[in-house]
């Protein structure tokens, strides 16, 4: 374990179901052993359900907060995972939303990984930036003006603030690598 992100915090958000388990998990344990951290937020508060593959049940999760009253200025990354459900249930949460545009408005980062792109589009914040998603994304990420590009971690630091990308869980390590630097840097 080394401590090269003491100090830093990072906010994870998520639904209470439909989660990809590994989109969640292995970020949240990777930061932690940086040193950083980690605060899981639900829309709910209280226990959430992971899935692997979105078709299969896996564990519950307890957060350690709701969304909802949650502050971008308490944070230093947001980190949005995937899960067709969970990314479909947040994109319509209007807390969800506001955290995101306020991130993205005190130039902060924040990190989608697979489906979680989804809530970047409804709180309008994809416009003129390059990202990565789940292939099925893509058309819905290009109808709202970004420039979708299929890579394992994509990392765009247009319009003042960086979005750091991946498609699924097969770029976790890539991912995770990049959310560590992005926290570096911030």
């Amino acid at each position: 374990m080394t401590d090269n992100l003491q100090g830093r915090n990072v906010l994870i958000i998520t639904a209470n179901a439909g989660i990809e388990r590994d989109e969640l998990l292995e970020p949240m344990r990777a930061l932690k052993a940086q040193g950083a951290t980690v605060i899981h937020a639900s829309v709910k508060g209280g226990s959430a359900q992971t899935w692997v593959h979105d078709s299969e049940k896996d564990i519950q999760v307890n957060s350690d907060a709701k969304i909802k009253g949650l502050k971008a200025g308490d944070y230093d990354l947001l980190v949005i995972p995937g899960g067709t459900v969970n990314a479909d249930t947040l994109r319509q949460d209007a807390d969800a939303q506001r955290l995101v545009k306020a991130f993205s408005e005190a130039g902060k980062p924040i990190a989608a990984i697979c489906h979680g792109p989804w809530l970047l589009i409804d709180a309008g914040v994809v416009s003129e930036k390059s990202l990565t998603s789940y292939a099925s994304v893509r058309t819905d990420l290009v109808n709202a003006g970004a420039d979708w590009r299929d890579a394992q971690v994509e990392v765009c630091p247009a319009k003042g603030w960086t979005l750091i990308t991946s498609r699924n869980p097969g770029d976790l390590k890539a991912f995770n690598e990049a959310l560590g630097e992005a926290l570096k840097a911030a």
